[in-house]
């Protein structure tokens, strides 16, 4: 099975994603989206990844800005 690397008593460990718990979200704006993934263990976060999209291209949102 797969490692994840965890935070725990302030020592950064692989544990076996059996023994956690997992957690996914995802939150969503008209110019982007993020989804991400904690790692639990024992009721304390010991992981958490995120990944964002852009659903506008960069220079749309600096055009936007440069109208005020």
């Amino acid at each position: 099975m797969a490692k994840v690397l965890c935070l725990i008593d302030g020592e950064c460990i692989e544990v076996e994603e059996d023994a956690l718990e997992r957690r996914t979200g995802i939150d969503e704006t008209p110019n982007e989206t993020a989804n991400w993934v904690e790692y639990w263990k024992d009721g304390t976060l010991v992981h958490r990844s995120v990944h964002v999209d852009l659903k506008v291209g960069l220079g749309s949102l600096l055009d936007q800005a440069s109208f005020g």
